[in-house]
């Protein structure tokens, strides 16, 4: 029979998305609904070595259910890598008194949840908090929305003075191991390539399609490339481009952190809260060491353990859409 947490703990660990905050929240409020103490951890894995841990109350989340960012801060840790950073890990979550952690990150942060459940009793809860979608088991993660939506927003800017002085623009966009960021905002923006590291880049297509273009006076041409793109990213493909084509003004503009910020979605809140609500019932009804995602517009618990990247999933549809639709 498992056990029964009384005070759980929360913290964001790897790269920060928008839509950590309404997360946290929701993880806060639901708790102390259920008569729970709950505390946040600063700076995720490096919070709990460093015993940076702090009792939050209703009014602790207040007004921060719009902010980007987390107001628990997230850093990477290389002590908690280790057995004997764990330790000391687990040591001060027994000072507080604190029985169950729900974890807010990417598929790195859930590894290490996976060794910390293992070596000591404390229940693990796992959110994806990365804006890249890659994570296996749930249809959105927290932050892909509002860093799709930025994204959409700079390159129809972009678009703007692309035609204005007829240029080809490669735009790069965040996406290391996945091209979910760039599939959905090169298509909601009409870009007439869009390359992926789910898909080979063959560049002499690439090549053939810009000369095609050009032949029939289309000369405002967007390309845009996730930073994970195995031809090497935006630079990369402007360099080949220029040194084919060099009768076609190419520029770069790489988005960056850009779409890290920024206040989160209606789409984006609503996924944290769902998800950070669920969290807690699942620590309160002995659910433990899951992942919670959402798939199908329904909750879906998938054990810590068998949670890994979402690689190669793109669909042939998706890259016959662009096709189509770019022509």
């Amino acid at each position: 029979m498992e056990k029964k947490v009384s005070r759980i703990g929360v913290l964001t660990s790897g790269g920060d998305s928008p839509g950590m905050n309404a997360a946290i929240r929701a993880v806060v409020r639901t708790g102390i609904y259920y008569g729970l103490d709950v505390f946040g951890v600063m700076r995720g894995y490096q919070g709990l070595i460093e015993d940076d841990i702090h009792k939050l109350e209703s009014r602790s989340v207040a007004n921060i259910i719009q902010r980007g960012g987390t107001i628990l801060k997230t850093a990477r840790s290389k002590m908690f890598l280790k057995p004997e950073g764990r330790k000391i890990a687990y040591e001060n979550l027994k000072k507080h008194g604190i029985d169950g952690l729900v974890i807010i990150g990417g598929d790195g942060s859930f590894r290490g949840a996976v060794a910390f459940s293992k070596e000591f009793d404390i229940p693990c809860i796992g959110l994806a908090g990365t804006i890249d979608k890659d994570i296996m088991g749930t249809d959105f993660t927290i932050g892909f929305d509002t860093a799709v939506n930025t994204a959409v927003e700079a390159i129809d800017k972009i678009r703007d003075t692309a035609d204005a002085h007829d240029r080809l623009f490669i735009i790069e966009v965040m996406g290391r191991d996945a091209g979910y960021i760039a599939l959905h905002s090169g298509i909601a923006t009409g870009a007439e390539n869009i390359l992926i590291p789910e898909r080979k880049t063959n560049i002499e297509d690439l090549l053939s399609s810009l000369l095609e273009k050009q032949k029939r006076q289309k000369l405002v041409n967007l390309i845009v490339v996730a930073e994970g793109d195995e031809f090497g990213g935006a630079d990369e493909v402007a360099k080949l481009v220029k040194e084919r084509m060099p009768q076609i003004e190419t520029r770069v503009c790489i988005l960056g952190h850009i779409q890290r910020g920024g206040a989160p979605t209606c789409l984006d809140r609503l996924t944290a809260s769902r998800m950070g609500y669920h969290a807690v019932e699942c620590l309160i009804n002995g659910r433990h060491n899951v992942f919670v995602g959402i798939l199908n517009n329904k909750m879906n618990y998938v054990p810590l353990e068998n949670v890994g990247k979402r690689k190669g999933t793109v669909s042939d549809e998706w890259m016959k859409i662009v096709k189509i639709l770019a022509s």
